[in-house]
């Protein structure tokens, strides 16, 4: 059986099995898909072993990004340009594939264009690294990053053509790219530079993390006045764009959106 999965730590959270094999059985692919919880330390072995274990290819999530992207043998320009990658295929030539299809996701869950916004992403891992390279490929006129940690940021900013921050002054578009709120939602504004005043009308908000009923983060800004974006969406798009590489077959997106609103009902 041809199998594929999702890497990352924590992983159990991951709504993507659910979401590909209503995807595969609409394909009427007998594929399976799983989660694969794998610690930092152990990353590059355990995946170098997947491919004798039947797996085709596998999403990766935090914090392996950066990981995925190194390990692999082949990248597209476009994670190469970010820096980190998010899909990786196991070719029969036994080269590991990177791709990344976040930055194309992200871009495709939004409302609205882009172009001239001012953003402010929050966070400096993988994630973040696709989502300012996304904005700033969709002319954004002011792309600015925060992270715990000054260092990380400033590595991003000067990478891909962003500024980094120490404080999150108003921006039309905010992003939230770290994995505050993951597992313990009642740290988001405690963790987060950010006021619900700074978050009202004219404001888009995305949260990358996802939660049932949306986090803490998107509900706030809803009540305050913005317009939010479920960290659900980029999931789908990105989750589809995935498939299509593993497949080669046009992917039925609606399928994977509905699995993953059964979930959250």
């Amino acid at each position: 059986m041809t199998r594929l999965g999702v890497c990352g730590w924590p992983v159990a959270h991951s709504r993507s099995p659910q979401m590909h094999h209503a995807a595969l059985a609409e394909l009427g692919l007998d594929w399976r898909y799983q989660r694969l919880p794998i610690p930092p330390g152990l990353f590059a072995e355990t995946v170098r072993a997947l491919p004798r274990l039947g797996f085709r290819g596998v999403n990766v999530t935090i914090p392996h990004k950066e990981a995925a992207l190194a390990l692999a043998g082949a990248a597209t320009e476009t994670a190469r340009a970010i820096g980190a990658a998010n899909t990786l295929t196991f070719q029969t030539d036994d080269t590991i594939h990177a791709d990344n299809t976040d930055a194309t996701g992200f871009l495709a869950a939004l409302p609205r264009s882009a172009y001239g916004a001012t953003a402010l992403v929050l966070g400096a891992g993988g994630t973040a690294r696709a989502v300012v390279y996304a904005l700033r490929q969709a002319g954004a006129a002011d792309v600015r990053v925060w992270n715990r940690t000054r260092d990380r940021a400033e590595i991003l900013a000067d990478d891909l053509g962003a500024v980094a921050v120490d404080r999150a002054d108003r921006a039309d578009i905010v992003v939230n790219c770290t994995s505050i709120g993951l597992l313990n939602p009642g740290d988001t504004f405690k963790a987060l530079p950010l006021r619900a005043d700074d978050l009202g009308a004219g404001c888009l908000v995305v949260d990358m993390v996802y939660r049932l009923g949306g986090t803490p983060l998107l509900q706030a800004a809803k009540a305050a006045g913005a317009e939010v974006v479920d960290g659900l969406e980029v999931l789908v798009a990105q989750g589809a764009a995935s498939l299509e590489r593993w497949t080669g077959r046009t992917v039925p997106d609606q399928a994977m959106r509905e699995a993953v609103k059964d979930i959250a009902t």
